[in-house]
């Protein structure tokens, strides 16, 4: 059995030529013809090279692995029962699922309040992250979540201002903070700024909290998509020099005369921007760590890849010695708006491996009396039955879940109905629900009630999507708690899942259905 499928995929536009006879291991076809004009990864490669090495087209999609683990979510389900409640009292007239309490407190003195147990965990320079910003910031902040902007965003903004090789002054980085703070409602939620090599470099995140006001910032080791620096593809012979003068690594040499002739003649047409993998040692950490705090910085998160598990076990060990506030750790296959696509799928630590792992590690720590963060694990989770799952499987350390093209989907498919209602153009799938706004988007009436007409009037459908993607998530979860009975998120454990193969059981930790409640069991029938 083959976990990988290979030389062909949605993702690099390419398939093969006899579908139905593939050989497994190659993904080539059984019958490889001469005369075959290169359908397959193999033969986009053979004209187009480096490109197929990225998911297309770039700028307009976010991608995920498409790997098949042997153990994944799926391979658990959540345990309900008759019995109880915890966190309300056991009536049936007030244990009502509507009654669960979906708020997270987090960071060192419970400052930072979330209506919601999920964050956005990274949204950076991609052209797909700075066409849906509205809907991401206002949708997020109306949920009263946390959005993080991601790496490169200040380098990346043309008109940014740089003295010094520090950042002085942006326009891309300001508009993110402000749409996001504008609408942010009661204190519930925060925006967080990322920061990779090149970002510390200009001094990115000082800024941020010396003239943005920032509370909290993230440094960056990695993410689940890949195990190298950001990417982004540039179509603009200006920019990508820009780029190349602040220091980024751009191919082919946008400054070589010869590179610019064959662009200019359209042999070629992006240019590719890579950032630099960093080197983590302990002493630059704690470094790092000390300047954030002298800097303003109220509350330090670290967010890290598929690593291997020392680098995790590393991750954990110095957030819990410098006393961060959050430790978000993101499995393998993650969502991307550019990674190589190989890359993607079969690098690093799946997401339950990692995840257990992660749990194995705080817990060794914490029978130790060590102080342990606030946990958020990331990939692939879109829906509340993962959710729980991920939380379930981290308690009582996880805290929330990070998702990326889940929202990013939501906020694309809100701003294209948008432009449908606004064009007279809805489609028949859409238009039996209504022609307005209002009529479409089903918490339409509640945001009108509690924002007002007029600020409702002014909110970008993307927001709406977001928001109304949120508001389910909420209620789905909250229904998965109440059959649980578990009434408030700290009562989540792990004995609420059970594992579904006795593989998924060892290597989770997780009981096996047929062992659930053994003991209760046996006592109650002896």
């Amino acid at each position: 059995m083959s976990y990988s499928r290979i030389n062909s995929s949605a993702a690099t536009l390419t398939k093969n030529r006899t579908e139905d006879s593939v050989i497994p291991t190659s993904g080539m076809c059984v019958t490889c013809v001469d005369g075959c004009i290169g359908m397959c990864e193999i033969g986009k490669s053979a004209y187009r090279g480096h490109e197929v090495i990225y998911p297309q087209p770039f700028g307009v999609i976010t991608t995920a692995g498409e790997k098949k683990y042997p153990v994944d979510y799926s391979h658990f389900n959540i345990m309900g029962t008759a019995v109880g409640a915890h966190g309300i009292e056991a009536d049936s007239d007030k244990a009502i699922f509507p009654a669960v309490n979906l708020e997270v407190l987090i960071g060192h003195d419970k400052g930072l309040k979330f209506k919601y147990p999920w964050l956005i965990s990274g949204i950076g320079s991609t052209n797909i992250a700075k066409n849906n910003w509205e809907g991401l910031a206002i949708g997020s902040a109306l949920a009263g979540t946390a959005l993080t902007i991601g790496e490169n965003v200040v380098g990346m903004d043309p008109e940014s201002v740089i003295n010094d090789g520090k950042a002085a002054d942006t326009v891309d980085l300001k508009r993110r903070v402000k749409l996001y703070k504008d609408y942010q409602r009661n204190g519930y939620g925060a925006i967080i700024v990322q920061a990779n090599i090149e970002d510390t470099r200009l001094g990115v995140q000082e800024y941020a909290i010396e003239k943005l006001g920032v509370e909290a910032v993230e440094l960056k080791w990695g993410q689940g998509a890949k195990d190298i620096g950001g990417e982004v593809k540039i179509r603009d012979l200006k920019k990508a020099q820009l780029l190349y003068k602040r220091g980024y690594i751009v191919l082919p040499d946008p400054t070589d005369p010869h590179v610019i002739e064959a662009f200019e003649r359209g042999n070629f047409k992006e240019f590719e921007r890579h950032s630099r993998v960093g080197m983590v040692s302990e002493e630059s950490f704690a470094g790092r760590v000390e300047e954030l705090r002298k800097a303003g910085a109220k509350y330090i998160f670290l967010k890290t890849g598929a690593y291997r598990p020392a680098d995790l076990a590393r991750a954990v060990l110095y957030s819990s010695k410098y006393k961060l506030d959050l430790l978000t750790v993101d499995g393998a296959g993650g969502g991307t708006g550019m990674s190589p696509w190989r890359m993607m799928n079969e690098w690093g630590v799946p997401p339950v491996e990692l995840h257990t792992l992660l749990y194995q590690y705080a817990k060794r720590l914490a029978d130790k009396g060590e102080y342990i963060p606030a946990l958020a694990v990331g990939g692939g989770f879109i829906f509340e039955d993962q959710i729980f799952k991920g939380l379930a499987m981290g308690a009582p350390f996880v805290k929330l879940i990070g998702m990326a093209r889940a929202p990013i989907a939501a906020a694309m498919v809100g701003k294209t109905i948008g432009k449908t209602i606004d064009e007279q153009q809805i489609p028949v799938y859409i238009e039996r629900f209504g022609r307005s706004k209002d009529e479409i988007f089903v918490t339409a009436a509640h945001l009108r009630k509690e924002l007002g007409t007029k600020v409702y009037e002014q909110l970008p459908t993307g927001a709406i999507g977001l928001y109304t993607y949120y508001e389910r998530l909420a209620q789905g979860l909250r229904q998965l708690m109440a059959g649980s009975r578990k009434f408030s998120l700290q009562y989540i454990s792990r004995n609420d899942l059970a594992a579904l193969t006795s593989e998924a059981s060892r290597v989770s930790g997780i009981q096996y259905i047929m062992d659930a409640d053994k003991t209760e069991v046996d006592e109650l029938l002896k």
